[in-house]
């Protein structure tokens, strides 16, 4: 059994759909002060530097801890998760039109020692979004919205905010899952 180093409701039903033993703990993390630390390093740097952040947070002297993180950079702009309805508001008009790269990122720890790191990347082509349906949008889906970056969750009314997807679904929805399970079953936490 590993260690889930989040309160997301979408990487705990990836790993449990997928079949994987799991505890959840949220992990007692600064990311908004880490992030800062990292000004100007690349997306998928700090994406990856958040997930191994939370996975060592968890003191954890056996079981792995997966840390897994998302951000999303949209207009050459990094985005977090909104901090209110009317910020979610400002990122859906923002996003209207653009292309959102959504960067998610997982990593393993093992005995406070990340052993495994992996980074992918999704790009979402946002159609043209009239203030109409960003409030109707946002009337459906906040407040639960709010805890995702990007202010969408795909398994929702998400695709709504799209014209095109291109990357992985599981990249989409917060976790590279596939390479997830691959170091899991390299560390014999899986069956082969």
């Amino acid at each position: 059994m590993i260690v889930l180093a989040s309160k997301s409701a979408s990487r705990r039903a990836m790993l449990d759909a997928a079949g994987v033993a799991f505890e959840a703990e949220a992990a007692d993390l600064d990311e908004r002060a880490l992030e800062a630390r990292m000004e100007g390093a690349a997306p998928e740097a700090v994406a990856i530097a958040l997930a191994e952040a939370k996975a060592l947070a968890i003191a954890e002297p056996s079981r792995p801890v997966l840390g897994s993180d998302s951000l999303v950079v949209a207009g050459g702009k990094r985005f977090d998760k909104p901090g209110s309805r009317d910020e979610a508001a400002e990122h859906l008009r923002f996003f209207s039109g653009k292309t959102m790269h959504l960067h998610s990122a997982a990593a393993l720890a093992r005995g406070g020692v990340v052993v495994w790191r992996h980074a992918a990347v999704a790009h979402l082509k946002v159609r043209d979004l009239s203030d109409a349906f960003i409030e109707n949008y946002l009337d459906a889906e906040w407040p639960e919205v709010g805890h995702c970056v990007g202010v969408f969750r795909i398994e929702a009314r998400g695709p709504q905010l799209f014209e095109r997807i291109e990357g992985d679904q599981f990249t989409v929805l917060g976790m590279p899952l596939l390479p997830v399970l691959g170091a899991l079953r390299d560390l014999g936490e899986l069956p082969r």
